[in-house]
């Protein structure tokens, strides 16, 4: 079976477009009015997109909301790219709508977070595109699951689709953040590495959840050498039909455009600043994880405070505080830390967590 270990030729396609900068693809999240997406994509005519996106068929995760206007909206794409020439590109999910993008010439194909986690539903879409030379996108699957994302492009390659490329939009997680789904950088990072030669696409809008957080991301991506980005964006995001909140204007996705810092791959000493922007972005996202994880653990402490309280007991347990250090300094010795280190950060965590305990207790 051919694997994407010698797919050397995946990245063909992209350096075809000859861009001056990272791919860019834009437009709303759904194809609402034939009106609203030639409106969108004249908007972004003008602007550093390359390929237009709208879904026409939306998976949403429970009933009642709006699932796309079905087939025609791809007559409204075939008519946005005769007036604009921008490439157009929607989510496919079954064989069926892969049939019916294929019969409307859709440039550009993409698999969502929801169709990536069933083999079976990529494997009837890969067995559709047999013989085809459209782009084929990948996002990552809503699990972090890096094997499961690598098997739904190998599935697709193993069809003799060459135009390969996958989009980062996150993991779904229980507990809350300040993403809509977490980035999981470490993931895309590792998938880098293992396929060099596969453009990796980051999509800012699926990661946040928030307009006002897509500059953010997509610095991080295009310092952690991203290919490109895939932004969602509408005439009227407050009054879009699905995902409003994550939606921005034409004219503030140019601004966005304007403000990335884009780095260029072009002699020794930028190659240094990227790799360690690189590195840099990793230990931020580490950070970020530190601080979420210790917010928690003090939530945690005003509960044992409380009960505490109402038990009258003691804040300080001695017995419980060195039994937590033994354990502490045994594991951190395994992962190449040294006793002195976790002897003053826990001592430091400790503290912290006797102050969110005492102020419980003496309310």
């Amino acid at each position: 079976m051919r694997t994407l270990e010698n797919h050397t030729q995946a990245r063909q396609w992209l350096d075809n477009f000859g861009l001056s900068h990272p791919l860019v693809i834009a437009g709303p999240c759904s194809a609402e009015t034939e009106a609203q997406v030639l409106q969108i994509a004249h908007e972004l005519n003008d602007s550093d997109v390359t390929i237009f996106r709208a879904g026409i068929w939306k998976p949403r995760t429970r009933p009642g909301g709006f699932e796309g206007v079905g087939a025609i909206g791809l007559k409204w794409l075939q008519r946005a790219k005769a007036e604009t020439g921008l490439l157009m590109a929607t989510e496919v999910a079954n064989a069926a709508h892969v049939k019916l993008a294929l019969e409307h010439d859709i440039d550009v194909l993409w698999i969502g977070a929801r169709t990536t986690v069933n083999p079976f539903a990529v494997q009837e879409i890969a067995d559709a595109l047999q013989g085809t030379d459209k782009i084929v996108l990948v996002k990552n699957p809503v699990n972090p699951d890096l094997a499961l994302w690598i098997g739904g492009v190998e599935r697709l390659y193993a069809a003799g689709i060459k135009k390969l490329g996958v989009i980062h939009r996150g993991f779904s997680t229980y507990e809350k953040t300040k993403y809509r789904n977490i980035p999981e950088w470490q993931i895309p990072i590792e998938l880098q590495s293992r396929f060099p030669d596969l453009p990796l696409i980051c999509d800012p809008s699926h990661i946040t959840g928030k307009r006002d957080m897509i500059q953010e991301v997509s610095q991080q991506a295009l310092d952690l050498n991203y290919d490109g980005l895939i932004i969602e964006t509408h005439i009227d995001p407050d009054h879009a039909w699905s995902d409003a909140a994550q939606q921005v204007t034409p004219t503030v996705l140019k601004q966005i455009f304007k403000d990335l810092r884009i780095r260029n791959l072009t002699t020794d000493a930028s190659d240094f600043q990227i790799q360690m922007a690189k590195l840099r972005t990793e230990i931020d996202a580490a950070d970020s994880k530190l601080l979420e994880i210790l917010g928690k653990r003090m939530q945690v402490a005003e509960k044992i405070g409380a009960l505490k309280k109402e038990k009258n007991i003691a804040v300080l347990q001695n017995k419980r505080w060195n039994e937590i250090l033994q354990k502490m300094t045994q594991e951190g010795s395994s992962k190449g830390l040294s006793e002195d280190f976790i002897l003053r950060l826990f001592k430091a965590i400790h503290q912290e967590s006797i102050s969110h305990q005492e102020q419980v207790m003496n309310r």
